[in-house]
Parts: C-alpha cells; sequence; structure tokens
C-alpha cells in the first residue's frame, strides 16, 4: 500500500497543507468539518484510492498545517470556496467528485453551485444543502445554550478552551458531538463543563487518533476555526436560489444530532432540500453518529465508492 503524500500548495493568499494518495484521473476531494482535519478522512482516502481514484484531502486555511489567513475574523463561507477551486487551478485538476463533512458541506455544495462544471459529484455526511447567511438555521428555535449559539459569541469559546489544553479540548468536542442530543450548556455552565474528564473516547476513536489531532489544532489555534464556520455562518453568500445539477449523495447516520436541529428531519426527509438538490440521494445508517465516516468506515467506504463508480465522467 502506498503511503499518504504531504505537501504545501500555493492558493490565493495562503498555502493550504494537501494530503493525497493514489493516481488516476478520477479525482476526489475532501473537506473536513470541525474539530476535524485532513486526517478524519484517512479511512476514505485509502478506500477510494484503493478503488483506482486519486484521494485529496486538505486542511483549510487556518487549520493544522494550513497557513493562518492576514485577518481571521473576516473569513468566511466564501474564502473555502474560493481555496477550493483555487486548489483544483493549482493541482491542474479539471473537475473532481467533492465530499464534505459537517461544515465542509457547504463550500462542496457552494462549489457545485457555482462552478457546475468542475465537479462529477458531490456526497455530503451529516449536513444537508445549506446557504450560508442570516437564515441559515432558525436560531430562534434553538435553547440558548446550544454549542453554536455561545461559540458566536465573540471571546466566550476562547474563555472556555484556555481553561484546558487542546487535547482535552478536541477530546470533550470529540465526546460530546458523538452522542444523539444536542450539546446545550445550562446556565452556569460552559460547553467544555459538559464532558466529565472521566468519560471515555468513542471505541472508534483511539488515543492515537487523539493526538493526530491535538498536534495540528496546536500548530492552528482555533481562532480561524470559530470564525469559519461559527462566526460566520450568518453571513450572506451571494447567490439567489442556488441550484446543485450535479448528482448528489447524502449520508446520515440516525443518532446524529445534527437531526435534532430545529425543523432539520424534516427538511430532509420531507425532501424540502431537493428544491436545491434535484438529483439527491440519501441514505440513513441506522445506528450511525455525527463522525460515521470514522466510526463505520468500511460501509462509509462502501457508499462512497458505489456512488463514485456509478457516475459516468
Amino acid at each position: 500500500m502506498e503511503k499518504i503524500k504531504h505537501s504545501h500548495v500555493a492558493v490565493r493568499d495562503v498555502k493550504l497543507h494537501v494530503a493525497e494518495i493514489g493516481e488516476g484521473p478520477k479525482v476526489v476531494v475532501f473537506l473536513h468539518g470541525f474539530p476535524e482535519i485532513w486526517y478524519t478522512w484517512r479511512h476514505q482516502m485509502i478506500g477510494v484510492a484503493d478503488a483506482g481514484y486519486r484521494a485529496i484531502a486538505f486542511d483549510f486555511r487556518g487549520y493544522g498545517l494550513s497557513d493562518q489567513p492576514n485577518d481571521p475574523e473576516k473569513g468566511s463561507f466564501a474564502d473555502l470556496v474560493d481555496d477550493v477551486v483555487a486548489l483544483l487551478d493549482a493541482l491542474g485538476i479539471e473537475k473532481a467528485f467533492l465530499v464534505g463533512k459537517d461544515f465542509g458541506a457547504l463550500p462542496a455544495y457552494l462549489v457545485a453551485a457555482v462552478k457546475p462544471e468542475r465537479v462529477c459529484g458531490v456526497i455530503t455526511l451529516g449536513v444537508p444543502f445549506m446557504l450560508p447567511g442570516t437564515s441559515v438555521l432558525p436560531w430562534h428555535l434553538f435553547p440558548k445554550g446550544f454549542y453554536m449559539l455561545r461559540w458566536q459569541e465573540p471571546g466566550r469559546a476562547e474563555a472556555d478552551f484556555g481553561r484546558l489544553d487542546v487535547k482535552t479540548v478536541i477530546r470533550n468536542i470529540y465526546i460530546l458531538f458523538s452522542r444523539s442530543e444536542l450539546p446545550v450548556a445550562g446556565d452556569d455552565q460552559e460547553i467544555m463543563d459538559l464532558v466529565d474528564e472521566s468519560t471515555p473516547l468513542p471505541s472508534w476513536f483511539s488515543e492515537e487518533d487523539l493526538v493526530a489531532y491535538a498536534s495540528l489544532y496546536e500548530k492552528s489555534g482555533f481562532r480561524f476555526a470559530l470564525q469559519v464556520p461559527y462566526r460566520s455562518l450568518g453571513k450572506e453568500y451571494a447567490m439567489v436560489d442556488p441550484k446543485v445539477t450535479a448528482p448528489v449523495l447524502l449520508i446520515m447516520g440516525e443518532k446524529d444530532y445534527v437531526l435534532k436541529f430545529p425543523g432539520m428531519e424534516d427538511y430532509i426527509r420531507a425532501g424540502q432540500v431537493k428544491h436545491f438538490v434535484p438529483n439527491l440521494d440519501i441514505t440513513f445508517m441506522p445506528e450511525g453518529s455525527h463522525f460515521v465516516h470514522e466510526q463505520l468506515p468500511e460501509q462509509v467506504n462502501s457508499l462512497v465508492v458505489g456512488f463514485l463508480n456509478k457516475q459516468n465522467i
């Protein structure tokens, strides 16, 4: 088995850390979520490379081993969309499949909407099509201690995370996000208080995995991660009635807390999402959590490779 290769690629105003494995004209680009990094795709990269595809995963700007942008607090989803397109250009890739997890789903869909000629197909895990802007989520229906609302407050997550080392922050968020209920803090709590230090890591996430994540976040910190996605989710993305015409697969774990977002399950199951993504297949995984790709890698790889092989490029 060949090894994953690492490089830094100049893209717009930053250099992005890029991990790559496999060869061939058919390319799959993986877009991570939070608190993830390129490494979150370790199982899928090998799975698609073994199936004859070129797999590329990178750390978003401001994350892991990629450069911090000059003005992190001005970052937005538009930066991530532009980075994906510029990375394809820099690597000489005309067209690719995009696979996005968590907030990485948003740039996957938006690139497919604004540059349809560059995208063969889209797979997203845990998050359906959503357009950044003031109405991206019905915030007034969420509990006031909901983690996203807390992290949108300037300085609050910084103070909360700052009490702990980076490894413990990642550990706590992984444990919290792998549960099926919404992460909500009480009035006298911060989000980090929701995880007891005696709680074990999920069985599918090893201490070595935690060290790999922590070492990358120790380099980047959380400054840009709090800006994109959390503090820029309400920033309007200039697009009226976007449509993703490419074939799309949405993989949802039935035990993913995102399904408990007000209105989310209905949006997906009742098919409203197909207004934006008409060519959509949805697969629900009964035991799947928010990290279904790490929890059930063989099943997810089989779904991903099956979708890729079905598309005639």
